[in-house]
């Protein structure tokens, strides 16, 4: 696949772009104190955060990445200022609207990780639009992690796999690791290879807490408005310089 190599930064290892790990899962932190720095409100580091979401799954379609998942929106979020939140889910409904006339063109599958009931039915029914476009064709596949909890979606997943038992489709003594996946949100997605928090902050913050077992771990002080591609550069290269195990000698 055809792109534009970015320029790498001086004394900085390069990127092998012919092995590239298939899917990087981003928490998008950040944005409120890069507004904050600047003397402005928590809306426009939201607003300049999703422009970098925009600009880093644009690029990572572009070097081939399959798989990208973000950390939009968490279950514990709701407990933000009325504003800030109505902010963020204006900000979804814009990219959704934009998103629902570029998918096909630009070949980017989008799907939704979380619990998208508490969300406005436009919403909702625009997230399903999205779901129903990206069954259309093969492409890179964003994940769009929405009022979304780790802990949550693995408890989610433990009552449909009770519900299913009790209802007899599945026994207890059935259950491996990969059918428990399959309860999941992801289910059908590689697990992330790499991890990346902006922010310098050093927690996964209930993000994937199941799917990043073995995901290598990349963090930076960067804050994610101001996340480029020469940034997400020094998170490919140190991951590709790293000996995955995998709990191995």
């Amino acid at each position: 696949m055809a792109f534009i190599k970015p320029t790498q930064p001086k004394d900085e290892p390069t990127v092998d772009f012919s092995r590239l790990p298939r899917h990087v899962a981003i928490i998008m932190d950040g944005n409120g104190r890069w507004a904050k720095r600047r003397g402005l409100p928590r809306t426009a580091g939201h607003a300049a955060g999703a422009e970098t979401f925009r600009t880093i799954a644009t690029y990572c379609k572009d070097i081939g990445l399959e798989y990208l998942t973000v950390y939009a929106f968490s279950t514990e979020n709701w407990k933000r200022p009325l504003e800030e939140v109505s902010a963020i889910v204006g900000l979804l409904k814009k990219y959704l609207l934009e998103s629902i006339q570029k998918m096909e063109r630009d070949k980017i599958k989008l799907h939704f990780f979380g619990d998208l009931e508490p969300l406005p039915g436009e919403l909702r029914e625009m997230c399903d639009r999205t779901n129903e476009i990206s069954k259309r064709y093969d492409g890179m596949q964003v994940n769009v992690c929405f009022n979304y909890g780790g802990r949550d979606e693995i408890v989610r997943a433990a009552r449909a796999f009770a519900l299913d038992c009790a209802a007899g489709r599945r026994r207890p003594e059935e259950l491996t690791e990969g059918m428990f996946g399959e309860y999941l949100y992801s289910a059908g997605v590689p697990d992330p290879d790499l991890v990346i928090r902006p922010s310098g902050e050093m927690r996964l913050s209930n993000f994937l807490l199941w799917q990043s077992a073995y995901a290598e771990l990349y963090m930076t002080d960067v804050l994610w408005p101001d996340f480029t591609p020469e940034e997400l550069c020094r998170a490919l290269a140190a991951y590709q310089s790293r000996d995955r195990r995998f709990g191995g000698v």
